[in-house]
């Protein structure tokens, strides 16, 4: 004989068994007395088995009752769980925020950002992505990761790029340097520099995509470094000069150090974006970790 055992079998077991008889599990499954006699005479049928010892007052579990209640004190706090978890993602209280950031300045900045919003909401998955490493955006529409830190929006079918802040890429240097005396940076005055920028691939830099490509300017040396710690520490001896977004160096604008100039005449103005797939969009977390970015980066431009 093949038993279909049901959650709702495993369910009047364990209702019975705590309230010690059958009216008032009833009452706590909110249903009549006589469907559950009902669905008890149906299980007990199904398992060619009594489940209950009747002539005890109150009723008792047989054996074969206790090793069900086994079972249901197993599955049913498994069962409970999932479904717990299941309301808290409808109710967006939950949910996996994989992050992948074309920006390698970004990391720095974001940091705060995902500690405010860790506090916030513990029970949602985060893990950071380097997209400099990868197809961030291809990855986005096959939902490899769930948000891609970017400045270069593009028009893809189900993806949202949402609007974080604007900002300038600055020139900076040592305040030794010959080129603290002019008002601004052309593209033609790399082609004697040693340019420190972040290791990754020069189109994902704004110094080379926004000026010295479409100039056809190239740097006398490129060196590279990891952290814009060391970045600045390199321009401060003089090893280089280097080209950042104003947010980054917003700290060092007054240290005697360094020099800042605009690149061109007109300044090299940037966007930063968040790019989610528009489904995403109407999920509580999702909207509050874009608000706290744009917070973020509000706060680091008024510094």
């Amino acid at each position: 004989m093949k038993m279909h055992i049901e959650f709702r079998h495993l369910r009047t077991i364990r209702a019975i068994h705590d309230a010690g008889g059958v009216a008032r599990a009833a009452d706590l499954l909110n249903i009549t007395q006589s469907a559950l006699s009902h669905q008890i005479k149906g299980l007990e049928e199904q398992t060619g088995v009594e489940l209950f010892i009747r002539k005890s007052k109150p009723i008792r579990l047989s054996v074969a009752g206790q090793r069900l209640l086994k079972l249901a004190n197993k599955i049913l706090p498994e069962i409970d769980a999932l479904q717990s978890e299941f309301d808290d993602l409808r109710a967006g209280k939950s949910g996996r925020l994989h992050i992948a950031i074309e920006c390698h300045a970004c990391f720095e900045w974001l940091f705060p950002v995902l500690e405010k919003f860790r506090q916030k909401w513990p029970d949602v998955d985060i893990d950071i992505k380097p997209g400099l490493a990868f197809e961030a955006l291809p990855a986005l529409q096959k939902e490899n990761v769930d948000l891609v830190i970017s400045s270069d929006p593009e028009k893809l079918s189900g993806i949202t790029f949402t609007h974080l802040f604007d900002y300038k890429s600055v020139f900076v240097a040592s305040a030794k340097h010959p080129f603290s005396k002019k008002k601004w940076i052309e593209a033609s005055d790399f082609a004697t520099e040693t340019l420190i920028t972040y290791p990754v691939d020069r189109t994902r830099l704004d110094v080379f995509s926004q000026l010295l490509i479409p100039n056809k300017i190239e740097p006398a040396q490129i060196r590279q470094a990891d952290l814009t710690s060391i970045i600045l520490l390199l321009v401060a001896s003089d090893r280089g000069v280097t080209v950042l977004p104003d947010w980054v160096v917003s700290e060092i604008k007054n240290n005697s150090d360094y020099t800042v100039k605009p690149l061109k005449k007109t300044g090299v103005q940037r966007g930063l974006f968040a790019a989610t797939r528009t489904e995403c969009l109407d999920k509580p977390f999702m909207r509050n970790l874009i608000d706290l970015a744009g917070q973020e980066a509000g706060r680091l431009q008024k510094d």
